[in-house]
């Protein structure tokens, strides 16, 4: 065998791979490293990159040849000995080479840590509460109001504003005697109790009259600012909002439908897919975290909590970028100190590997696990996004550490959907609630 991989297990949560490289296994990759060094150097009588393997070692000697080839494969060898002896690395590995430094075969050791094995208890019949799921009159009666709104008249009136109500005014506000641009305008149209813009201003605009002056104090949107901005309101006018009759002209207009009937039905039926979809996400968020809660905490490794921070920060970021903006841009945007954004990812991503472990824990305490035939829809699912056909996802995929991460990944959601079946729900009206009721037909949806 030209190459032999063994493993021994360490305190702390480590392991050693033991990897030993047969000398015939190491020549190519050697080789390969000579001709990289033909293509960097000149030597004279030969073009670069034509210059023979004696020659260069003659020169230069074979050293700065064996290093570059060990730069280069040694990664190779070593993720091959962790799909072989299937470790759950979390973290990079040190690697050591123990002989074959200068000459005949190559063995190296790699010290690295790997995903605790916990137990958790208590996670069976864990009680969540939800929103009611029942969708009432008055819920579609004001979607269908939304549409109308939009289509609204206003009508100046002469008494005093009323939540609803639309009020044309112009606004000054200061911060320590200076003038806040974005928060001073004239002529603005503002709904009373839409909470558009700061809550003090529907506190103090109900009641007013056209004519009317007000001042107040609002708390400033930047938390570590102990002053108030100073807020003046002059009310220009008061308009109530006039809502469109729904006749069936206005249907037509207004929508891609025939009658009210028609309207009232569809946007039943969407509210209610909507409430499910809320209702499925409060209960998996919060069966997460109380999961979560079940790991203590000295059990999670900082490498596993490091690891996740820098994914959730790597996919911000690129995120931000698609949308052109820079991640420091974004801080200065959003007024966000960085040091404050990392401690929150920290907190999240912390939450995140403890549900990782307890996940795990539950799926092998209730023999969970994971089908060739639910690999194979996860690549088809995967596939269908990408416009590829399952085996060429497969074999992008590429290493088996990469699809036992597929795999595990699978083996999770499942254990969630095990957890929700096992739960105690109920709605906020002390209704209990079936997992079934939180599901929602895909072809459907």
């Amino acid at each position: 065998m030209a190459v032999k991989t063994s493993l021994e297990t360490l305190e702390d949560n480590k392991v050693k791979l033991l990897v030993e490289v047969e000398e015939a296994e190491f020549e190519p990759e050697l080789e390969a490293a000579f001709k990289r060094i033909s293509n960097e150097i000149s030597l004279p009588g030969f073009r670069k990159g034509k210059a023979p393997r004696a020659v260069i070692e003659a020169r230069i000697g074979s050293q700065h040849a064996r290093d570059e080839a060990f730069r280069t494969c040694l990664p190779d060898f070593y993720s091959k000995a962790v799909d072989e002896l299937e470790v759950d690395v979390i973290a990079p590995p040190e690697i050591d080479i123990t002989s074959g430094q200068d000459e005949g075969p190559v063995h190296f050791e790699a010290t690295v840590e790997v995903r605790p094995e916990i137990e958790v208890s208590d996670y069976a019949g864990v009680e969540l509460e939800v929103e009611p799921l029942a969708v009432t009159d008055d819920d579609v009666q004001e979607a269908i109001d939304s549409i109308r709104k939009r289509t609204s008249e206003l009508n100046v009136v002469e008494r005093a504003a009323a939540e609803g109500d639309s009020v044309n005014i112009d606004i000054e506000t200061s911060h320590k005697d200076e003038a806040v641009p974005g928060f001073t305008t004239t002529d603005y149209a503002y709904e009373v109790g839409s909470g558009q813009t700061l809550e003090e201003m529907d506190e103090n605009l109900v009641g007013v009259s056209a004519g009317d002056e007000v001042t107040f104090d609002a708390a400033h949107p930047d938390e570590e600012e102990d002053e108030p901005l100073k807020i003046k309101v002059k009310v220009n006018s008061v308009s109530e909002v006039v809502l469109p009759e729904t006749t069936p002209e206005w249907v037509k207009d207004n929508s891609e439908f025939e009658t009210i009937e028609e309207l009232t039905t569809e946007y039943r039926a969407r509210l209610e897919k909507a409430k499910i979809s809320q209702a499925q996400v409060k209960a998996r968020n919060d069966l997460s975290e109380k999961i979560a809660e079940l790991v203590g905490e000295d059990v999670v490794p900082q490498s596993m909590i490091d690891t996740q921070a820098d994914n959730r920060l790597q996919e911000m970021a690129m995120r931000l970028q698609s949308q052109g903006i820079d991640f420091q841009q974004f801080l200065e945007i959003s007024g966000q100190d960085s040091g404050a954004m990392m401690d929150e990812v920290r907190g999240t991503a912390e939450v995140s590997a403890k549900l990782d472990l307890a996940l795990r824990s539950i799926a092998e305490q209730e023999g969970l696990t994971v089908t060739d035939e639910e690999v194979n829809e996860e690549f088809e699912k995967i596939g269908q996004q990408l416009g590829k056909t399952a085996d060429e996802v497969r074999s992008e995929f590429g290493e088996s550490s990469h699809i036992r991460g597929l795999s595990a990944d699978i083996l999770k959601s499942k254990t969630m959907d095990w957890l929700v079946d096992s739960a105690s729900i109920k709605d906020t009206d002390g209704n209990a609630v079936k997992a079934a009721d939180l599901e929602i037909d895909e072809e459907e949806s």
